[in-house]
C-alpha cells in the first residue's frame, strides 16, 4: 500500500467529529492493507513506529524541514518501515549522522503531506482522533467480527497491531491464543474520582472499600520460582524490587498475578512520600543501597490469576475473597464493605489517620476490566486530584527568572478526538528542585514559542491537588480549576493515562 493511502485517511479522520465515521475510514483503510503491510499500516495508523525509539529528536527534525517534497506519491510502506529499520539500527561512531542521511533520503521521496505525516510520527504527535478504542471498532468491522473478541484479545495481548494481524489473517479463532499468562502483564484497571459517600451508594449499593496508597502500582507474575514485577506502564522492574520478589515467591501457590502497590513506610509503619517511592524505580539505582535504605513493602488488592485459573471476568467480591486466602493479611490493602454513608465516611477517616490517601470504592459485582477507568471503581480523597498533562509553560519571573514556571493543564478530550483540553494555569506548589526538573523536561519537548510561553509535546503527566471545579468561559473544556497546585509529577504514567475531561466535568457541583 502506498504511503499516500495512509496519509489521506488520517486527514479524513481528523477532520470529522463523528465516531461511526471515524471508525468506517479507518476499518475501510485496514481492511484494504495487503499482508505484508498489515503491521506496519495500522501502527502508523495508531501514531506509533513499530521500531518504537529511533534516536531522532526534535532538535535534529527541525533541521530537516528545508527538504523539497515530490509532487506525486511515491512511496509505499514497505520502503518507508525498511528506512526506519535503518535508522534504528544505526549504532557506534557516526551512527547520527547515517540516521539522518537515511531520513533525509527517505523524506527527500515524499510529498509535502508525507513529509508533514512522518514528522509526527517520529515524534509521537499523530493525534488525528484514531484513539485505541476507535481503531479496536475499525479492527473488528475490517476483520467482520464482534468486538469484544477483538477487545478482549487487545487487553490480554497488550499491542493492538498484533491483535490486528491475527484478526485479519486467522479471524476469532486466532483471538483464541491471546490469553491471560504469567511473564505478560496487562494495563492496570483504574478510579475514576468520586465526590462522596453518597455517589458512591447510588452507582454501586454495596461497595468494597480498600485504603488508597500512594505508592507505586505493581502487578506482580509469579511461574514457581520465577517473579517478575511491572510497573502500570508494563516497564519489568524486577531486577530493581528484590525484597517484593523474595515476598511474592515465598507464597504457596504456584501462579500468581497479582494487581497492588509498593510503597516505603517510615519507623512507625505510615508512608513516606511518592516521590519517595519512585526513587527505587529510578534509571540509576544502586540496588542494594537502596534496599537498604529505603526497604518496598508490597501491598495487594487483585488477584487476577491462580494456578491457572484466570480471574479476570469473576466478580470483585470473588477475586477479593480468594486473595486474602491465600496472601498474609500484612501484605494486602486493609478492606472493608459498606452499604451505609456512615460506613464509608468511617473507613475514609481510618484510612486518613494511617497517612494515606483516601479509599478507593469498588463495586462487588465488577469483573477486571484492564485499561479502563470508570465508575466500577472510584476513589475519594480528601482533596480532589487529577492526573493532567502539561501543553505549555510560561518563564518565571523574579526568583524564579531563568525557569518555566506557570504551567498550562490539560484533560484528554473526550469529544471522539485524541487532544488535549486546557483546564488553566498553575505555579503554585512547585518546589526549586520542581522548577529545576520542569524547566530541563519540557525544554527537551518544546516544539514552539510565543512570546514568553513555551509550547510542548503533551508527554509530561503532572499530579493536581485542587479545591473545586468551577464553569469558565476563558478555557476551551469550559470548566477551570480552583486553587490549582502541583502535587508531584508523574513519571509512571503516560498521557494516555491522564483524566479525561469527562471525570473533571462530573466533578462540577450538581
Amino acid at each position: 500500500m502506498r504511503l499516500h493511502d495512509l496519509v489521506s485517511t488520517s486527514a479524513d479522520v481528523a477532520r470529522t467529529r463523528k465516531r461511526l465515521e471515524k471508525v468506517r475510514l479507518l476499518a475501510e483503510r485496514i481492511e484494504a492493507l495487503e499482508t505484508q503491510d498489515r503491521a506496519t499500516g495500522v501502527a502508523y495508523l495508531m501514531g506509533e513506529l513499530p521500531q518504537g525509539r529511533i534516536g531522532l529528536g526534535p532538535a535534529v527534525l527541525r533541521e530537516l524541514t528545508d527538504i523539497a517534497p515530490q509532487a506525486e506519491p511515491q512511496l509505499d510502506l514497505q520502503a518507508v518501515s525498511l528506512a526506519f529499520d535503518a535508522v534504528r539500527d544505526a549504532r557506534g561512531s557516526g551512527s547520527k549522522g547515517r540516521k539522518i542521511d537515511v531520513l533525509r533520503e527517505l523524506l527527500s521521496r515524499a510529498t509535502a503531506e508525507e513529509q508533514v505525516f512522518l514528522h509526527k510520527l517520529i515524534l509521537g504527535e499523530l493525534r488525528h482522533g484514531a484513539l485505541e478504542g476507535l481503531l479496536l471498532e475499525a479492527v473488528a468491522q475490517a476483520a467482520d467480527l464482534p468486538s469484544a473478541p477483538v477487545r478482549r484479545a487487545a487487553m490480554l495481548g497488550g499491542s493492538l497491531v498484533e491483535v490486528a494481524v491475527v484478526a485479519l489473517t486467522e479471524g476469532e479463532p486466532g483471538l483464541g491464543r491471546f490469553r491471560l499468562t504469567c511473564g505478560q502483564p496487562i494495563l492496570p484497571m483504574l478510579a475514576q474520582p468520586g465526590r462522596d459517600a453518597a455517589e458512591v451508594l447510588e452507582h454501586m449499593g454495596r461497595a468494597g472499600l480498600e485504603w488508597k496508597l500512594d505508592g507505586a502500582r505493581i502487578q506482580v507474575h509469579k511461574q514457581g520460582a520465577d517473579v517478575r514485577v511491572f510497573t502500570r506502564r508494563l516497564h519489568d522492574v524486577t531486577a530493581a524490587v528484590p525484597e517484593i520478589v523474595d515476598v511474592v515467591r515465598s507464597y504457596a501457590a504456584r501462579e500468581l498475578i497479582l494487581d497492588g502497590e509498593a510503597l516505603v513506610l517510615d519507623e512507625g509503619g505510615r508512608p513516606r512520600s511518592f516521590q519517595t517511592t519512585m526513587r527505587r524505580f529510578g534509571r540509576k539505582l544502586d540496588v542494594a543501597r537502596m534496599r537498604d535504605e529505603l526497604p518496598l513493602s508490597p501491598s495487594f488488592f487483585d488477584l487476577l490469576l491462580v494456578d491457572g485459573n484466570e480471574l479476570l471476568d469473576r466478580p470483585h467480591a470473588e477475586r477479593a475473597g480468594r486473595l486474602r486466602e491465600l496472601l498474609p493479611e500484612t501484605d494486602t490493602v486493609p478492606r472493608f464493605v459498606a452499604e451505609r454513608e456512615e460506613q464509608i465516611e468511617e473507613f475514609y477517616a481510618q484510612a486518613l489517620q494511617h497517612g494515606h490517601e483516601g479509599i478507593v470504592a469498588k463495586d462487588l459485582d465488577a469483573p477486571y476490566e484492564a485499561g479502563r477507568r470508570g465508575r466500577r471503581w472510584m476513589k475519594l480523597k480528601p482533596a480532589h486530584t487529577l492526573d493532567l498533562v502539561v501543553l505549555a509553560a510560561e518563564w518565571g519571573s523574579g526568583r524564579r527568572t531563568g525557569t518555566l514556571s506557570n504551567l498550562h493543564l490539560g484533560a484528554r478530550a473526550t469529544d471522539g478526538s485524541d487532544g488535549f483540553v486546557m483546564l488553566g494555569k498553575t505555579f503554585k506548589g512547585l518546589t526549586d528542585e520542581m522548577l529545576a526538573f520542569q524547566t530541563r523536561e519540557l525544554l527537551a519537548l518544546e516544539v514552539q514559542r510565543d512570546g514568553h510561553i513555551v509550547h510542548v509535546r503533551p508527554k509530561l503527566v503532572v499530579e493536581i491537588a485542587f479545591d473545586g471545579v468551577q464553569t469558565s468561559p476563558h478555557y476551551p473544556g469550559g470548566v477551570a480549576l480552583r486553587f490549582a497546585r502541583v502535587k508531584a509529577y508523574r513519571m509512571d504514567k503516560s498521557p494516555a493515562q491522564a483524566d479525561t475531561l469527562d471525570a473533571v466535568l462530573a466533578l462540577l457541583p450538581a
